[in-house]
């Protein structure tokens, strides 16, 4: 993993922890349920980071006999367990503590700290966001955001990117229930928020486990990588018809290949083998995601032997 994702769930969790005592503090002073749902939110987003590292800690083993490829997809395993968090404790909670505002529903005292906090959080949050965003565009190329987060094969920048425009959506979310609620008397204002703001938490948290399922069962190289390959292996004389490749990631930057290719008849081994560097090479050249490629030649047999291919 690279050391600008680990970059980004550090600064992720130093603010998250910092916010989470600060809404803590507001809603016990307050007795804003909109702050109190905040303040679960960013504790959890605290606890999903340090999942995040220790995910990342035990994808970084090296491989055995027992995981041939490494341990790689223990990432995005600890990744979805992460949105299950999401989902369970944060939005889960949230909306829990929304109803139950709403059923008793109490006057929000000294509203300004409620401001300064949530004014504060805006700020740490802002900042986490802007660094995984910049770790985003350096591995986006010439893709939309949106084509980008679909595409990558790194769950940790992805989440921690999702949590914070969630941490966002909820200060806006909160700083409306609190102002409505504290200016209006609409005491219902500030539990409607919370149950907003569970909402929000549910709706990310169930993108991030439909993504994160994706590679956990296997998910493959995207249609530029796949098209660039066929180029790279149609564009060498000796190869004169090929199988859909077969990828799979293990890990963000770790990608197995299978190819299955036909040689020209009359090839000698030599002149196979040479082709078969050949065209790892280029592969791995182009795509240094791809740590392992398995070449089958079903013809190989019939071409060193100068029969003609089926």
């Amino acid at each position: 993993m690279a050391s600008g994702s680990k970059t980004v769930i550090y600064a992720a969790i130093a603010a998250n922890l910092g916010i989470a005592a600060a809404k803590f503090v507001a809603a016990a002073f307050t007795g804003s349920s909109a702050m109190l749902s905040e303040g679960i939110h960013s504790a959890v987003d605290s606890g999903n980071g340090i999942l995040l590292l220790y995910g990342v800690n035990r994808s970084n083993r090296p491989a055995d006999d027992h995981h041939p490829f490494g341990y790689g997809k223990e990432l995005y395993f600890w990744s979805l367990v992460v949105a299950i968090l999401i989902f369970a404790l944060g939005g889960g909670i949230s909306i829990y503590e929304g109803v139950k505002h709403l059923q008793h529903p109490e006057p929000i005292s000294n509203p300004l700290v409620n401001y300064l906090v949530l004014g504060v959080a805006t700020v740490f949050e802002c900042v986490a966001l802007v660094l995984a965003l910049k770790e985003l565009n350096q591995i986006r190329g010439d893709m939309s955001i949106w084509q980008a987060v679909r595409e990558s094969k790194d769950p940790t920048v992805i989440t921690v990117l999702f949590e914070d425009s969630a941490a966002l959506a909820g200060i806006v979310v909160a700083f409306i229930g609190v102002y409505l609620g504290s200016t209006f008397g609409w005491t219902w204002a500030d539990g409607f928020a919370s149950i907003l703001i569970g909402v929000i938490l549910t709706v990310v948290a169930g993108f991030l486990v439909v993504e994160t399922k994706g590679l956990l069962v296997g998910e493959g190289a995207n249609p530029k990588m796949l098209t660039s390959i066929r180029a790279l292996i149609a564009a060498d004389e000796n190869i004169v018809a090929m199988d859909r490749p077969l990828t799979m990631y293990f890990g963000p930057h770790h990608a197995l290949l299978v190819l299955n290719v036909e040689f020209k008849a009359g090839l000698t081994p030599q002149q196979a083998e040479a082709t078969i560097d050949r065209i790892e090479l280029g592969i791995r050249g182009a795509h240094p995601d791809i740590k392992q490629i398995y070449i089958e030649a079903d013809s190989l047999k019939k071409a060193v032997q100068g029969e003609p291919l089926g």
